[in-house]
């Protein structure tokens, strides 16, 4: 089992957020608000839990459920009862609160006047939906009261969407409190919490998503294979059950977003032949899926980066765990559970260098996002791919001013990521031939190669594994 790994960045910032409320001075010690959203299963409570930990302060730390406003309403006053804060024991017998308004008056009453305290409540995006007027009574309790205690309020929510609007010009709660995203454990963390080296943390990477429970799991030092003949005998592990719930959580009721999400998992990109796999949906209902997956950051829309306007987008999982569960994991499971996790592990690796061939290609594009200044040309401010409705050509990498309408095309690059074949001079050739079918690019725009195995052509710039996870260090 791993301890608490990373996270230094987060915990600093909710840090910041509470020293003011240290302060001796009574007038700096304002109530505040952060707003920390983040995908299902990231660890976004378990770093709040951390973080309370440290802080050694009185507070209260509140889940919803969902599905009950009154339940949820009981399980709130039952939770300041049972919190560290105070007084907290004198409110047990308290009447249940009716309404948010007289939830929210009962923990202003069971707050400290004279020293900081925290207040948690997780799964918010629960109570909004159950009960219009939440964000109301909210926002009322915290301009009355709760800006007026020296109280850290943390919201948490994993519907990326719904957070996001919490804070916009016409919600009740807008600019009230500090916005903050949890992401996945980076590349570069993975590395150093299975003491793998990167081009195998890369693999861990993509299998894991960076999921904190998933990487508990994972032996230190082991390699993916021995990880998933691990996990794949167990029916319970992290890297079986995250993805189930995650969707079950996700699409409660929308059946054909969960459907097109499942063939885009299965390797289709463009709106045609994802609609034609789907089961022949017609235009409309497939572009409503499309636009739900979208909103909710699980699926990414993509267009070809040059010069040249063009409307081939395409689609991809933007979460590499759910992309590998959706390829491999989930439709393993009645397999997994009649005891043969070694056939699903066979498919994986049988269908692995060409899986991962691809799901590399957007982990490499943000690497090089955040490496532009140290190994791309100058001006490199937007990093994406080419390609047509042919796929000829097809380029990985293309480095340009702007995107997706570039001015000027700064630097094209290909990926080769196989075990033992270096980028060769036949790449080199082909990248060469590619490139001068990119619109906006000519014989002097620079080449890059990123390979995970070395390379041995010429004139070209080549970036390693070492190179690329450095950008997250």
């Amino acid at each position: 089992m791993h301890g608490f790994v990373g996270r230094r960045r987060e915990l600093g910032l909710l840090d910041d957020l509470l020293t003011p409320l240290k302060a001796r001075e009574r007038g700096t010690r304002r109530g505040r608000a952060v707003l920390l959203r983040g995908r299902r299963r990231v660890g976004k409570s378990r770093l709040v839990e951390e973080f309370l930990e440290r802080s050694e302060l009185p507070h209260v730390f509140f889940t919803a459920v969902g599905g009950s406003r009154d339940g949820d309403l009981a399980a709130f006053g039952a939770e300041i009862a049972a919190s560290t804060l105070p007084d907290a024991p004198r409110f047990a017998d308290f009447a249940v609160p009716q309404t948010w308004d007289a939830a929210f008056a009962l923990l202003v009453a069971a707050l400290p006047r004279d020293q900081p305290s925290i207040v948690v409540i997780d799964e918010m995006p629960y109570l909004i939906r159950d009960d219009p007027t939440f964000e109301g009574a909210l926002q009322k309790a915290f301009d009355r009261s709760l800006a007026k205690l020296p109280v850290l309020l943390i919201l948490i929510g994993s519907d990326l969407a719904m957070m996001e609007q919490l804070n916009t010009y016409g919600r009740p709660f807008y600019q009230r409190g500090t916005e903050m995203v949890v992401p996945p454990l980076n590349p570069a963390e993975v590395s150093s919490m299975l003491g793998l080296p990167p081009a195998e943390s890369f693999d861990a990477y993509l299998i894991s998503g960076g999921l904190p429970l998933i990487l508990e799991e994972w032996p230190r030092g082991a390699g993916t294979v021995e990880y998933l003949e691990q996990a794949l005998r167990r029916p319970t592990s992290a890297l079986l059950v995250s993805g189930e719930r995650a969707l079950a959580a996700e699409f409660p009721t929308e059946a054909q977003a969960r459907l097109v999400l499942s063939t885009i998992g299965h390797g289709e990109r463009t709106f045609t032949s994802i609609a034609r796999a789907s089961g022949d949906l017609n235009p409309g209902a497939a572009k409503r899926a499309l636009g739900i997956l979208t909103a909710r950051r699980i699926v990414a829309a993509e267009l070809p980066l040059s010069a040249r306007p063009s409307r081939e987008t395409r689609y991809r999982i933007d979460d590499p765990y759910l992309r590998f569960w959706l390829s491999f994991v989930g439709p393993g499971i009645p397999m997994i559970e009649r005891g043969r996790g070694d056939r699903v592990l066979e498919t994986i690796r049988t269908n692995w260098t060409t899986w991962r061939g691809r799901a590399i290609e957007p982990v490499v594009r943000e690497a090089l996002r955040r490496l532009t200044d140290e190994s791309l040309p100058a001006g490199t401010d937007a990093v994406g791919g080419y390609w047509t409705r042919t796929n000829d050509p097809e380029i990985d990498i293309v480095g340009a001013d702007r995107a997706p309408i570039a001015k000027q095309i700064t630097v094209v690059g290909s990926i080769k990521w196989l075990e033992n074949k270096p980028f060769d001079q036949r790449d080199l050739a082909r990248l060469i031939r590619h490139r001068s079918q990119l619109p906006g690019a000519d014989d002097v725009t620079p080449l890059l190669a990123v390979s995970r195995h070395g390379c041995t052509a010429r004139d070209v710039v080549h970036i390693s594994p070492d190179v690329l996870i450095s950008a997250w260090e």
